[in-house]
């Protein structure tokens, strides 16, 4: 397999899975400063011009949500999906959220051009940005078990991906002291072998451990 990246960005969540899994894959990286994601040979294979994308021997996927079920399902003894209906639907409930709530608010900081043109409209996104993530922190805080993981003592698909929007929060402005439990699972993260690997090539950029 192949997996494209960029440094920091939401591909930090498949990059940890791929490894978390052991399966066998050649990362990618992807200039974003460089305009890498919007050239014809990257937009053949990931119309978007986003990342993350994994090619497969079956095709390219897109999407975090769609990769992490799909490198689950490739070693379901580790238990990255809970086999328990009712638990797996749990976490899929932390997963959504993180995808359409907790990176959409971090979105509006940089990524406002998305919604807005005018640079009154742009400057509102983004000053509203580090409030609507503390908001979200407070939610996963209040009502994740982060004992010690997600979903309590068991690593899920939830984990690397809330990590990965974790990595972004001073730089947008909040306070991770006002939440110990999630700071708690970001050193811990931080601090698993799966970690340090993709340190090694320069998808993670930050070392919280």
């Amino acid at each position: 397999m192949k997996f494209y990246y960029a440094p920091g960005t939401i591909s930090v969540t498949t990059g940890l899975l791929l490894q978390e899994a052991g399966l066998d894959h050649t990362p990618v990286a992807l200039n974003f400063a460089d305009g890498d994601q919007t050239k014809p040979d990257y937009l053949a294979l990931n119309p978007k011009g986003r990342v993350p994308a994994l090619v497969t021997d079956q095709g390219i996927l897109t999407e975090t949500g769609a990769i992490a079920e799909f490198i689950a399902a490739q070693v379901p003894d580790k238990g990255l999906v809970p086999a328990d209906p009712w638990q797996a639907a749990q976490m899929r409930s932390v997963c959504y959220y993180l995808a359409a709530t907790m990176h959409v608010n971090h979105a509006h900081g940089p990524r406002g051009i998305r919604w807005a043109d005018s640079d009154a409209a742009l400057a509102d996104m983004k000053a509203k940005m580090p409030r609507t993530m503390a908001d979200s922190c407070t939610f996963i805080e209040e009502n994740c078990a982060l004992a010690p993981f997600v979903m309590g003592e068991q690593m899920t698909i939830a984990d690397p991906w809330l990590f990965a929007i974790c990595c972004w929060l001073e730089m947008d402005k909040v306070d991770v002291d006002r939440f110990p439990r999630i700071k708690a699972h970001r050193a811990m993260m931080a601090a698993r072998p799966s970690a340090a690997a993709i340190r090694d090539y320069g998808l993670l950029t930050k070392d919280f451990a």
